[in-house]
């Protein structure tokens, strides 16, 4: 058989049997009087098989093992490990889809997402509260607003698993209270107003005092249970990177609101 007969028999390219020749896949026959290469019908078996082991899964490497040691043992201990592998793969093939879902879910009618997007499915439900909330208020939607979903988007992120515990609470307390995310929206507005102001501005304190008022009780549970503690980042640098992203007197609102927090804790 000449190159184009053995390739169609085993039913792949010319191209693919020079390949396996050059990497030294499938032993090339020496070249006839004629100046051709003579195929037997062992070489067509033998490039029947490549085709079939590359065809479950098998890289070329894995294959040229095969094909080089005991054949029955060896080929068994592969596929064994190829199909624990293809498990582990269909398995993550699950995990993503399940995720693209989501996101699906969380694109606009017209197919855009959310600058905090993608999210878990409980956050983006908690944002879809808030933009209906918006939506029923006057005016645009206040600056404050958009930071917080940022927020917590950071947040969900630096805390995956089983250590966003205490993020979880808090959401499904603020989803819990039909009234948090409209008082919430209050608040935004108030902050929004210190934009401009000096930290002595007397609107300070009543902003402070506004922030814990507008927070359910559960919220605060969730943020100060053993159970779920707050994710490592919120440490030094990234309470400093925080506090440095809002104005003077917006984040002495939300510093002085922590500590009323903290007294109605002890």
């Amino acid at each position: 058989m000449r190159i184009g007969e053995l390739a169609g028999v085993a039913g792949i390219t010319t191209r693919a049997v020079r390949h396996y020749h050059r990497i030294g896949l499938l032993p090339e026959p020496p070249r006839q009087p004629n100046g051709y290469r003579e195929y037997s019908l062992r070489d067509a078996v033998e490039l029947a098989r490549i085709r079939r082991l590359t065809e479950l899964g098998l890289s070329l490497d894995e294959v040229r093992d095969v094909l080089a040691e005991d054949v029955g043992k060896d080929l068994a201990e592969v596929l064994t490990e190829l199909d624990a592998d293809l498990a582990r793969q269909e398995e993550s093939v699950r995990e993503r889809r399940a995720r693209l879902a989501q996101l699906l879910r969380q694109t606009d009618e017209g197919g855009t997402l959310s600058a905090e997007a993608p999210v878990s499915p409980a956050l983006a439900a908690l944002f879809d509260d808030m933009e209906r909330t918006s939506a029923r208020l006057p005016g645009p939607e206040p600056a404050m607003a958009v930071k917080e979903r940022e927020l917590l988007a950071l947040l969900e992120t630096g805390s995956p698993g089983g250590d966003r515990g205490w993020l979880d609470g808090m959401m499904h307390a603020l989803r819990s209270d039909p009234e948090a995310i409209t008082r919430a929206y209050a608040v935004y507005t108030q902050l929004d107003e210190l934009a401009g102001a000096s930290e002595d501005d007397p609107r300070v304190e009543t902003t402070a005092r506004a922030i814990v008022r507008s927070m359910p009780e559960g919220v605060l549970e969730a943020m100060t249970a053993p159970s779920g503690q707050e994710p490592e980042a919120a440490g030094a640098g990234f309470e400093a990177a925080f506090f440095a992203d809002f104005a003077p007197a917006q984040a002495a609102a939300i510093r002085r609101a922590i500590q009323l927090l903290q007294e109605r804790t002890r």
